[in-house]
């Protein structure tokens, strides 16, 4: 049925990835599938606010979180199941759709939220890759 998942994690936030991974890892042996995994580093907003960091703050961030992301997959995705791998800066439901379609996925499997009180059923970004993926999304509570 499935044959490309999209696992979106936020390395900096365990409660993104700590029961999404094994579902996605779960769902992937039962269908064969592979698995693509994804992590966002957030863009500053308006110009002015980056304006504050270092000139080279963005392209630090994104290599160590290249670095990361290469560790989180070696322990949470088993080898025979890894499809890609990407880390980006961007708007993160936008970046988890536009990935979902580069990498040819047919589900999305992530986190409803991360822990905070202001949201309630679905956090934001969930609730919009859920409203405007092309794909199946399975939300893990």
């Amino acid at each position: 049925m499935y044959k490309s998942i999209l696992l979106p994690v936020d390395l900096g936030h365990e409660s993104s990835w700590i029961k999404a991974a094994p579902v996605a890892v779960d769902l992937a042996r039962q269908y064969g599938a592979i698995i693509n995994v994804l992590t966002v580093i957030p863009d500053f907003g308006m110009p002015m606010v980056g304006s504050f960091f270092p000139a080279n703050f963005a392209d630090d961030a994104l290599a160590r979180t290249k670095e990361e992301l290469k560790k989180f997959v070696s322990e949470h995705i088993p080898a025979e199941m890894l499809g890609k791998t990407r880390a980006i800066h961007g708007t993160i439901y936008k970046r988890i759709i536009i990935n979902a379609d580069e990498f040819g996925c047919d589900l999305i499997v992530l986190a409803s939220h991360r822990p905070e009180k202001a949201d309630y059923l679905l956090g934001p970004n969930a609730a919009r890759v859920v409203r405007h993926a092309n794909q199946s999304v399975f939300i893990v509570r």
